[in-house]
């Protein structure tokens, strides 16, 4: 599998990220599930943003992270496998019967010889490789089999929507839960900060295996957010703050939306 890394912008890793990728546990291997089919928004990895499919945005993005030793596509459909091949990504074809992006990626992830597997969501072309980077390195914390990053919502339209999804972390930064609703609620006066969740989960490749052989929870199937049956099963999730801006795409109009994003922050 060819390296995927190269230090973006120039600018050399902490000492502490150095150390962590040069431990015994130091093979990392992001994974982008990417299906055709959406209810909301057929075809999303191939819509265009600024002249170029989605999926390649994002591919390229974590094709600069240090992190990594390789990407790879995971979908079900040979048009998406083409399109990636075609900017010369790598694609691997998966099962259609999958339900999840979860059991997608751990499809892959089980022929592979990692340490680390990452879960980059296909919707988020504003990613930037340095966001994977410091999400990798949270798993230098024995404690954590999952990591992913959470940003302060400054803009109140999204803490109503549903698109957009918050998480609620103890002192120490792991997750306590993750909900479409806003959470924590503001009871009285008090007003509440909101951060809303980043859409990459880093696991230890053996936790994300596992996850994959269990049953659903009702509070997954509830809200619909697949992190919560690591929670559920007491899988500890290490989240990490981040103030880069992005814009998940979940719909055609956030095309546009995102396109704004992309000339103002990039």
């Amino acid at each position: 599998m060819p390296f995927a890394g190269g230090v973006e912008g120039g600018a050399a890793p902490p000492p502490f990220f150095l150390l962590f990728l040069h431990s015994a546990m130091n093979k990392a291997v992001a994974i982008i599930p990417a299906r055709y089919g959406s209810s909301r928004f057929p075809g999303k990895p191939l819509a265009l943003i600024h002249g170029r499919p989605m999926i390649q945005h994002v591919y390229e993005a974590a094709s600069r992270a240090v992190s990594l030793n390789g990407v790879i596509v995971a979908t079900d459909d040979v048009r998406i496998r083409e399109v990636v091949e075609g900017f010369g990504g790598e694609a691997m074809m998966t099962a259609r019967t999958h339900s999840s992006g979860t059991d997608r990626i751990a499809e892959v992830a089980q022929g592979l010889d990692a340490d680390i597997v990452v879960n980059i969501q296909g919707d988020e072309p504003m990613l930037r490789a340095e966001m994977i980077d410091q999400c990798v390195a949270l798993l230098a914390d024995e404690r954590a089999s999952m990591a992913t990053l959470k940003k302060l919502i400054t803009n109140k339209d999204e803490i109503p929507d549903t698109n957009v999804v918050k998480v609620v972390t103890d002192a120490e930064g792991f997750a306590l839960y993750f909900s479409r609703a806003p959470i924590p609620f503001c009871r009285d006066t008090v007003e509440s900060l909101y951060y809303k969740h980043i859409g990459i989960y880093i696991y230890r490749r053996e936790a994300l295996l596992a996850l994959r052989e269990m049953p659903q929870c009702m509070a997954e199937m509830a809200e619909s957010l697949e992190q919560l049956r690591a929670l559920h099963y007491g899988y500890r999730i290490k989240v990490l703050e981040t103030t880069v801006q992005t814009h998940a795409v979940d719909t055609p109009e956030d095309i546009r939306k995102v396109e704004q994003w992309l000339n103002t922050y990039f």
